[in-house]
């Protein structure tokens, strides 16, 4: 890989890894008594203000992805975070055979995104970021 493309392709790993969360923060606080429900069918409390903590966290560290401030941090909290909503949302060990496929792409989607994560944990968000002026 050239090495004058390693800072343009680090920005647009993180946007699209980034994209994931701020797009699905937003719904989390604005259907927050749906979200509830939805986590409550998963085992969680049916809490509207931990639905809304949720939405926060993913627009908040979503947008820290984006910008590459505390990229490193905000990477292993969605990392941890889409591992735990994997096998709480998405086992699909356990669901019926016909929801099975559905839920097996969404948890094995999941689990590369995690990766993905832990990669830029690991590595730092790059040049064009935040981070790399201090």
């Amino acid at each position: 890989m050239p090495p004058a493309l390693t800072p343009l392709l680090s920005l647009l790993g993180r946007i699209l890894l980034a994209l994931m969360f701020v797009l699905a923060g937003p719904a989390k606080i604005t259907g927050a008594e749906g979200t509830a429900a939805f986590m409550a069918s998963a085992g969680l409390p049916a809490s509207a203000p931990l639905a809304m903590l949720v939405g926060a966290f993913e627009i908040g560290a979503g947008l820290a992805l984006i910008v590459g401030f505390k990229a490193r941090w905000a990477a292993l909290g969605l990392a941890l975070f889409t591992l735990v909503a994997s096998f709480l949302f998405h086992g699909f060990w356990a669901k019926p055979p016909e929801q099975q496929m559905v839920q097996q792409l969404l948890f094995l989607k999941n689990i590369a995104v995690a990766g993905g994560l832990l990669l830029l944990a690991a590595w730092g968000p790059g040049a064009w970021s935040l981070d790399s002026k201090s």
